[in-house]
């Protein structure tokens, strides 16, 4: 796919990977839909990009939002949809029996509507757009990039329900290139690992520098700049289709 010209939208795209991927495709040459449960953060992220760049304010768990901002961004962009990219997503962290009892169930279901099935919803309503184009001398009409992570395998202690709905967009991508091969639209998985995003901001520094040296190489934290990369790459590359990559330095979580 050609991102020159084409037109984008990037769920959780106000912050982190979503807004680092957000900002390379602009430079790239793509127009780019930034939709985020932040609406004010997603406009402003936008009037920094300039006319390339549309914010909007969209719920991924909810259906009719998710719709309203897919036809938002091919009105305000122009042109028909041709990448959708899912980074919106939440953390939980609880043991399955911990010292007050079992885990609770309300966060549990949280975190799996907004990770799993807000992927979901962005995917199934970002490829009947996409579907709906013409394709390119190749028969492609477009790709979706979803988002994982590294505790999809290597889940740790009190990951349950991160591990669980992370694990569920990656027995997703498969079936769903599967479904959407006959449309000419490609899907694949990114799968992180300890990456330099709002989630581990607030940590102190030290625990951020500690959890950089686990990685074998390069003994850092990822930067988002390094997801964007490979989520262009992805929509670049015609022969990626149904994979889970995982962009990790070779990191294996332990237990704990």
């Amino acid at each position: 796919m050609r991102l020159d010209g084409a037109t984008a939208l990037v769920s959780g795209g106000a912050s982190g990977l979503g807004a680092a991927t957000a900002r390379l495709l602009v430079e790239r040459g793509a127009r780019v839909a930034i939709v985020d449960r932040d609406g004010a953060r997603a406009e402003a992220l936008a009037a920094e990009l300039g006319d390339a760049a549309l914010g909007l304010r969209a719920d991924v768990t909810s259906a009719e939002e998710v719709a309203a901002a897919v036809e938002q961004a091919m009105a305000g962009l122009g042109g028909p949809l041709r990448l959708a990219v899912s980074c919106a997503g939440i953390g939980w962290a609880e043991k399955v029996v911990g010292r007050d009892g079992p885990a609770q169930i309300a966060p549990f279901e949280t975190v799996v509507r907004v990770n799993l099935i807000g992927t979901f919803n962005v995917l199934r309503l970002g490829a009947a757009a996409i579907a709906a184009g013409e394709p390119d001398d190749g028969g492609e009409r477009g790709a979706v990039v979803m988002t994982a992570s590294i505790a999809a395998f290597d889940g740790q202690m009190g990951q349950t329900a991160y591990s669980a709905s992370k694990g569920g967009v990656v027995a997703l991508t498969l079936p769903a290139a599967r479904d959407l091969a006959r449309s000419g639209i490609r899907v694949c998985t990114i799968a992180p690992g300890t990456f330099d995003t709002p989630l581990l901001a607030a940590l102190p520094e030290p625990a951020r520098e500690a959890l950089g040296r686990q990685v074998p190489f390069p003994p850092r934290l990822g930067a988002p700049e390094e997801y964007a990369a490979l989520a262009c790459h992805i929509a670049e590359n015609e022969m990626l289709n149904g994979e889970t990559i995982r962009l990790d330095g070779a990191l294996r979580m332990p237990p704990r």
